[in-house]
């Protein structure tokens, strides 16, 4: 049996669009608390899991700056107890454990330098998953959206209909992602991962773009009139530090898992029309 941590998420409903029902368990925080050991290690046993997805995450950027205990609890010491559990552990983790100041995509053997609470609480679940998971693969992934939850696009598609103009930052750069390309990939992934083969991967849709860019795409193919101006970050200042430059080298995953990647404006229009 399969367990997908987070099912709530927008990562973790994707998933449960193309995973087998039969063989899934979908778990939320009210069904599994994964900070708690031993509902953990009985849950797994009591469910014969033998591979869990983790989706389960803190992700306030921002609001983990003034509760750094909670965000360690759920990013450190949750994937900690799911890879102590001796399943095969699929862990999603982010482009934050980066600091931005690269020029050229980030691979997964580069050094990492965590600028933000957030970013270190996710890093730190890495290590504790490198240490203790047998079969494992970390997923670093970025700037997710979907259909489902509260994202990037959905809030420029509500804000792009109701304002004449919007401010979008357009001096951070990395890639949009679709959730359901992620989990799609994650699917693919499941079935072949073995100790040879556990590491670090990264995925992103492919191509790059500032959030300027990604805003201006979401305002071009749903027809709205709003117009979007670019921005630098010093004029939207947030409590966390984010990295200016996050695009992330996809070609470990594609070479061991042969796994096929959309651009990101391929894959925006098919999530836009999944939302209806």
């Amino acid at each position: 049996m399969i367990l997908v941590t987070g099912s709530n998420g927008q990562l973790g409903q994707c998933l449960a669009k193309c995973m087998d029902k039969g063989n899934t368990v979908f778990a939320d925080k009210q069904t599994l608390d994964i900070t708690d050991r031993n509902a953990v290690l009985n849950f797994v046993r009591d469910n014969n899991i033998d591979t869990i997805v983790n989706c389960a995450a803190y992700t306030a950027v921002d609001k983990a700056e003034s509760e750094p205990e909670l965000a360690r609890k759920i990013n450190v010491d949750g994937p900690l107890n799911l890879a102590s559990t001796g399943a095969k552990l699929i862990h999603v983790s982010t482009d934050y454990v980066f600091d931005g100041k690269n020029n050229v995509p980030y691979t997964p053997k580069d050094k990492t330098n965590p600028v933000s609470v957030y970013g270190k609480t996710k890093r730190n679940g890495e290590i504790a998953v490198e240490a203790s998971a047998k079969i494992y693969a970390i997923i670093r992934t970025q700037w997710l959206y979907s259909e489902f939850g509260k994202n990037f696009a959905k809030t420029m598609q509500t804000l792009g209909a109701t304002k004449d103009t919007l401010n979008v930052v357009a001096d951070q750069v990395g890639t949009p992602t679709y959730a359901g390309d992620l989990a799609m990939a994650i699917t693919k992934i499941i079935p072949q991962l073995k100790p040879e083969n556990s590491g670090i991967y990264h995925f992103s849709n492919e191509g790059v773009c500032s959030w300027y860019d990604f805003a201006h795409e979401i305002m071009d193919i749903q027809n709205l009139k709003c117009k979007v101006n670019p921005i630098p970050t010093s004029e939207y200042p947030t409590p966390a530090t984010r990295p200016h430059y996050s695009v992330l080298d996809k070609s470990k995953i594609k070479q061991v898992f042969n796994i096929q990647i959309n651009h990101w404006k391929e894959s925006l229009q098919q999530c836009l029309k999944n939302q209806y």
